[in-house]
């Protein structure tokens, strides 16, 4: 064999075994089902979908991945981060997916693939349970109410006091869980955040807490979301198909009225956000 046919046979081998490489990265869910893990990261300060109870992990997402991981064939394996390094970590390719969840918004379905909503994210208000002043949202109108700082729920929660006759007074907290102790001891009516993490408030603590029905927000959903690329649809697609089947056969319900405290009328398909 002369240098140059020596040359173009190793040029071809390369090429042949970087094609190779690329159509198996191309796939994540094969990456996924040879490893028997799914792992998904997350940040265990989010009840109820993840929370540390004893030093251990709990929560709706705990469950919900669970059966998903029995439809997929694989174990799920949890990598606990702080919030702000969770999507730098999806983009970086440290774990498959993010457990958050994530509300579906516009700009975010540029950047990331979302699965399938999983619960109500609309906007809602928290109110002491012995307050009948507060009976519906435009009750709080005059009043002063608590959101936390720099969220979608507080930016929510503006555009719809801006349209009551009298704007409450909008207190913004770092820590929702101080604007619950505040809701509590009587410093503000009422506090806005998602549906899902009110009720799950209301249902820790029903003798403090109720949520005023109906929600005042823009109907909008949690979901997961992994990278926004060829090499993970597969994965989004199963994931999607065995959400469906958990839907459907009721498991998705059960799980949400075990953690949320009621079933959420979520879509089998992936709505197109309201902002």
């Amino acid at each position: 064999m002369n240098k140059v046919t020596s040359w173009k046979s190793c040029v071809l081998t390369l090429a042949l075994c970087t094609a190779s490489l690329c159509a198996h990265a191309a796939d994540q869910l094969a990456n996924v089902r040879k490893a028997g893990e799914l792992v998904v990261g997350t940040e265990m300060q989010f009840a109820p979908f993840d929370f540390l109870e004893n030093g251990q992990q709990a929560g709706f997402n705990k469950d919900l991945f669970a059966e998903v991981g029995k439809e997929l064939g694989v174990k799920i394996r949890f990598i606990d981060l702080p919030w702000a390094s969770v999507l730098p970590g999806l983009e970086a390719g440290k774990f498959d997916m993010v457990g958050g969840p994530l509300t579906v918004t516009k700009a975010r379905m540029d950047r990331y693939a979302y699965t399938l909503p999983v619960a109500d994210a609309t906007d809602a208000l928290l109110k002491r349970a012995n307050d009948t002043s507060v009976k519906q949202s435009a009750d709080i109108a005059g009043k002063t109410v608590g959101a936390g700082k720099g969220s979608a729920q507080l930016d929510q929660l503006k555009t719809y006091a801006a349209t009551l006759p009298k704007p409450p007074e909008i207190r913004e907290y770092v820590d929702n869980n101080q604007a619950y102790a505040d809701l509590a001891s009587g410093r503000i009516a009422a506090v806005a955040n998602s549906v899902t993490n009110v009720a799950y408030v209301a249902k820790q603590r029903p003798e403090s807490f109720a949520v005023v029905q109906p929600a005042f927000g823009a109907k909008v959903y949690f979901a997961y979301v992994l990278r926004k690329d060829a090499d993970s649809k597969p994965l989004a697609d199963a994931f999607n198909t065995a959400l469906v089947k958990i839907h459907n056969d009721g498991r998705l319900a059960a799980l949400q009225k075990k953690w949320f405290g009621a079933a959420m009328d979520t879509p089998t398909t992936l709505p197109t956000p309201n902002y």
